[in-house]
């Protein structure tokens, strides 16, 4: 990298902290949109104390930062806080620990034992569509969080959760919302200490959900029985340095964190993907075409994924339009240069896929729900981290692939049955907490789709604020 002559801030509100703190904890997503709109591609703001932050909303720029220079970064203060809920987990740790961490777990996300949980997947999707009833009203951000958390119980851990899924979304949504809270505070760690109750509320939600992974690991642990999967690997596993495997608290870190990776983000995708296609019949027509063309009735296998581009296509803009990871940040190790502009080492930058992936540049029509945004062509006119729910580099979520094909999978065995029109009057607006939520849930009707031939069917549809 060139070395700068000379040192320029960014353009930005720069010192106005207290503005900017408030604005983003009013509307953290119309926040940082504001912010890339007015001041451009590198932005400087301060929001934490003293503490510079540089947001950057160009993907040559997010690209130099996740991928050709990752060494000299390191997660930011976000996942600082976090560490206090998922510990030296996959999403929290750093270093050589956390590639040692990550070579034990990436065999259970080999593409042949991924396929291998397909299955699972499918079954419990259609547990799921055989319970539901016609004109039945349905929480369905509800019903995806409790269908992704058996899933990820089952083929991950090999565990029945689901008598527990009601406990396990509340602890976590106490979680994430303290998270925020130290989050986005002026010395937020520290005024925690002082304000009791966000504390023990904490306590005892991170407390209910140990319980529950550490019953898990004794449990297996004193089976003996290697079942095959993630956490038989995790148990007794050991690298090629000839290291142990790990303890039962780094496996209670990893557990916890793909818990919250694994069926919370793509539980979010999954419902906004049903409140996108309720608003479009031309979608949603499209969508029924193809699985009645593709499954002829039958649920669906892994070997079908690839022949469901069209559901696949709905998933993608869905993630687009509301990325469950709405935001990346990363500390400076050293001085780093991003075209005219010296970033100071210890510099938190942010990036955030709500900003990228609603840029005009990118998508026209950005806030317009359109899955022909992901025909092969359309995506190689794009700049590859235009678009990067996942992240990137060698931080990019491990479970990517589980991702694609469960939402493909669970979107196809229930569509293929059903439909779902949201409730009118429902309010639909995005709650920013570690995943993008549904703030208020996502009430919806259900109407059994009539035979496989059922053929249903502006500017903009209707797009949550």
């Amino acid at each position: 990298m060139a070395t700068a002559t000379r040192e320029i801030l960014p353009p930005g509100p720069g010192s106005g902290f207290t503005r900017s703190l408030l604005g983003f904890r009013r509307d953290p997503l119309g926040f940082l949109v504001s912010l890339a709109n007015r001041y451009g591609d590198v932005v400087y703001f301060k929001l934490v104390g003293p503490q510079g932050i540089y947001l950057i909303n160009n993907p040559e720029y997010i690209k130099d930062i996740l991928v050709t220079n990752s060494r000299n970064f390191t997660k930011s203060r976000g996942l600082e806080v976090a560490k206090r809920f998922l510990g030296e987990g996959l999403l929290t740790s750093e270093g050589e620990f956390h590639r040692r961490q990550r070579r034990l777990a990436q065999p259970a996300f080999h593409q042949q034992r991924i396929d291998s949980y397909g299955a699972a997947m499918v079954d419990y999707a259609n547990r799921l569509s055989e319970r539901w009833r016609d004109n039945q009203t349905v929480d369905m951000a509800e019903e995806m969080m409790k269908l992704t958390l058996s899933v990820v119980s089952k083929t991950l851990f090999d565990a029945d959760v689901e008598s527990e899924a009601g406990e396990i979304r509340e602890a976590l949504t106490e979680i994430m919302h303290v998270f925020r809270f130290g989050l986005t505070l002026p010395f937020g760690d520290k005024i925690e200490k002082i304000l009791v109750f966000p504390r023990i509320r904490f306590q005892r939600a991170k407390a209910k959900l140990d319980a529950i992974i550490y019953r898990i690991i004794r449990e297996r642990r004193g089976s003996g029985i290697d079942r095959g999967d993630l956490l038989s690997m995790l148990l007794m596993s050991h690298d090629e340095q000839g290291h142990e495997g790990m303890t039962d608290q780094q496996v209670r870190d990893e557990a916890m964190t793909l818990f919250l990776a694994g069926h919370e983000t793509t539980a979010n995708a999954l419902t906004w993907a049903w409140y996108l296609i309720s608003q479009d019949p031309e979608v949603e027509r499209r969508l029924q075409a193809e699985l009645d063309s593709v499954l002829a009735g039958e649920l669906p296998t892994a070997e079908d994924v690839r022949r469901l581009p069209y559901t696949e296509s709905i998933l993608a803009e869905a993630m687009r339009l509301y990325p469950p990871a709405w935001v990346t940040g990363r500390r400076a190790i050293a001085d780093y240069q991003i075209g005219d502009y010296l970033i100071p080492a210890g510099s938190i930058l942010l990036m955030s896929q709500w900003v990228t992936q609603h840029d005009k540049r990118f998508f026209p029509d950005p806030f317009r729900f359109d899955p022909d945004r992901w025909t092969p062509e359309a995506r190689a006119s794009r700049p590859k981290f235009a678009y990067y729910p996942f992240g990137g580099g060698p931080r990019v979520c491990i479970g990517e692939p589980f991702a694609w094909m469960e939402g493909v999978l669970l979107i196809a065995t229930l569509a293929r049955k059903w439909r779902a029109s949201l409730v009118p009057g429902h309010r639909v607006e995005t709650e920013p907490l570690i995943t993008l939520r549904p703030k208020y849930g996502m009430r919806m009707r259900l109407e059994r789709r009539a035979s496989k031939s059922t053929n249903f069917g502006g500017d903009s549809p209707p797009y949550a604020n």
